[in-house]
């Protein structure tokens, strides 16, 4: 098999991969958030605005995340302080992974199904935290994760974040093993999938990993090792996947900032946001 051409999802070089929407979403709040934490008294909108130089609607939906995140507090009228979770990052303490908790937590909620963290590293497909409840069951784990990247969705997510080669490595010590009828099996097909999606669309387990379980994942990945944040639901519903996966998708970024603050994810794309949450590594 040639080396395909077409390698606009892939990366070349952990900080060459290109960015997706939530990790640019993420670099645009942390671009608030720099000046909110250097301002101790309070910043308003208008000199956020001047320092960050970004649109009224991107700094809008920014600032939206942090106080979704609780990463800034309003104190008055288009005027902010730093939040309780930011000077949870400050500390050594397990209170910012709780706040990463509460986050997971509150997505599982709101997409109404059991919601995961995972993260490729040393060649192997790793879940690192999960939500789950009474109502939203996680994923029977009958076969290894790290043997199913092919057919899971969080394996998808991670795979599309690899090089070729890389890629081709990963399934040469995890083969393309048929777990249901619809499962993958052809490498050819597997990367055409992977490379052959829009631009930050979901990748989907279509009863792939498990009969009767659907899941999606978006790839929010921040730093060296490729991540991603995905969803499971115990029925085969089409609708009810998509409507997920579109909840999944917009509150991806609430997930990084959170993983961000517990320290379990640090930005290294650019220099500038490397600095802000330093206290957290």
């Amino acid at each position: 098999m040639k080396q395909p051409q077409s390698t606009h999802a892939v990366r070349t070089s952990p900080e060459g991969r290109p960015a997706q929407a939530a990790l640019e979403s993420v670099h645009q709040a942390l671009r608030v958030l720099e000046v909110v934490n250097r301002c101790s008294g309070g910043v308003n909108l208008t000199q956020i605005a001047r320092e960050t130089k970004l649109p009224q609607l991107v700094l809008a939906r920014a600032v939206e995340q942090l106080i979704r995140a609780d990463l800034a507090t309003p104190i008055g009228p288009d005027a902010y302080v730093a939040g309780h979770a930011l000077l949870l990052s400050q500390t050594d303490g397990g209170e910012g992974r709780g706040h990463l908790r509460e986050t997971l937590a509150w997505v599982r909620d709101a997409v109404g199904a059991a919601v995961y963290v995972a993260r490729y590293t040393d060649g192997e497909v790793a879940i690192t935290q999960y939500a789950d409840g009474p109502a939203t069951p996680v994923v029977e784990e009958w076969v290894d994760f790290r043997a199913a990247a092919h057919a899971s969705a969080v394996g998808k997510a991670l795979l599309t974040q690899l090089d070729y080669d890389d890629r081709r490595d990963h399934l040469s010590r995890h083969p393309l093993t048929p777990f249901t009828t619809h499962t993958l099996t052809s490498q050819r097909v597997l990367f055409r999938q992977l490379d052959g999606r829009p631009p930050n669309t979901p990748l989907l387990d279509l009863q792939e990993y498990a009969l009767g379980t659907v899941c999606a994942a978006v790839p929010i990945t921040a730093g060296r090792n490729p991540e991603c944040v995905a969803l499971s639901i115990p029925v085969p519903d089409p609708g009810r996947l998509k409507q997920a996966a579109r909840i999944l998708q917009s509150e991806a970024a609430a997930v990084l900032l959170a993983l961000i603050v517990a320290g379990s994810t640090r930005p290294t794309v650019r220099r500038l946001e490397d600095t802000i949450l330093s206290t957290s590594a």
